[in-house]
């Protein structure tokens, strides 16, 4: 999740939390949003995000990475929220016949839902994309 805006900008699906998972995730992001060598990556210290591959991932891009405190979900409310979100208003109201059927659903859940109708109070009542053409808009003002 960008916090500028809000947007989920990279995800990946797996049956189990892997670093794997997170780097494919992450891998996304990069090419959605372009980051660059002054990023910074915050999350928790699951052992996903810790691990030596990721880890060496963020250093080889010069990707700052920041970690919430130990046991503090304060640290990284806007993504708890999201992951609060999509259980609430997905995954827990649904029953998925398989791993793909559930994929595709939270993939619509993101691109179709989440980032492109839900609005958001923090952004002044908005969606994540419309934020984002904003201010993509503003910098052709310039």
């Amino acid at each position: 999740m960008d916090l500028f805006d809000l947007k989920v900008v990279g995800w990946s699906y797996g049956l189990n939390m892997t670093d794997d998972l997170v780097i494919d995730a992450f891998n996304k992001a990069t090419i959605n949003r372009k980051l660059n060598k002054d990023g910074i990556f915050h999350s928790d210290r699951g052992s996903q995000y810790t691990s030596k591959d990721f880890e060496k991932l963020l250093e080889d891009l010069k990707i700052r990475h920041s970690y919430s405190k130990k046991g503090y979900p304060y640290d990284n409310a806007s993504m708890e929220s999201f992951n609060a979100i999509l259980k609430k208003e997905e995954v827990n109201i649904n029953n998925y016949e398989t791993f793909n059927e559930a994929k595709l659903a939270i993939f619509e859940f993101i691109e179709s839902w989440y980032n492109n109708q839900r609005i958001h109070s923090t952004i002044g009542y908005i969606t994540p994309n419309e934020k984002y053409n904003n201010y993509i808009a503003s910098l052709a003002l310039v």
